[in-house]
């Protein structure tokens, strides 16, 4: 039996779990998962965005990083961005959902979620929002975790290995 556990690691120990991280986003965007980042993305991209980009938001407050680990492993990770414009204080944002491709239909994308609704209660949320590519392995996750579909932009972002524009669609969760 797997046991997966989700935590958020706190400031002092984000550099410990930089390379886990970074590895297991290269791994997602040379799988074709439309983050933001195009291929080829290395583990040294990984490492670069994580230290230049996520974690100084999260030591400012700004974004919270959860990890799941299977069996001990780090196996998937979502951020919370949760500083927003003043005028919303209640709302939040979904960014950078991914677990390693090895690791997946094992409930992390799960896991991830629920453990990220209790982050949002705790920072006060009460409306998280989130965009993903329509049609992505991860939209039935979102459903599934209580996300409704706002609405739907044709041709937003590039795929990762630049062949395509796709649609990308617009959810969110009230708390």
């Amino acid at each position: 039996m797997t046991a997966i556990s989700v935590h958020v690691p706190g400031a002092n120990e984000l550099d410990t779990h930089a390379e886990a991280l970074a590895r297991i986003m290269a791994e997602t965007v040379q799988d074709g998962a439309a983050i933001g980042f195009m291929q080829p993305f290395s583990l040294a991209d990984g490492l670069d965005f994580f230290r230049d980009q996520v974690f100084p938001e999260v030591r400012a407050g700004r974004r919270r990083l959860l990890l799941a680990e299977l069996d001990g492993a780090a196996a998937g990770s979502v951020q919370l961005i949760t500083a927003l414009p003043p005028n919303q204080p209640h709302r939040c944002e979904v960014a950078k959902m991914m677990v390693a491709p090895a690791a997946r239909r094992k409930g992390i994308g799960a896991a991830l979620m629920g453990a990220l609704d209790a982050e949002a209660r705790a920072a006060g949320k009460s409306l998280i929002t989130l965009d993903t590519r329509t049609g992505d392995k991860a939209e039935p996750l979102y459903l599934s975790s209580g996300f409704l579909t706002a609405g739907v932009i044709p041709g937003f972002a590039l795929d990762p290995d630049g062949r395509a524009l796709h649609a990308t669609t617009y959810m969110y969760k009230s708390l």
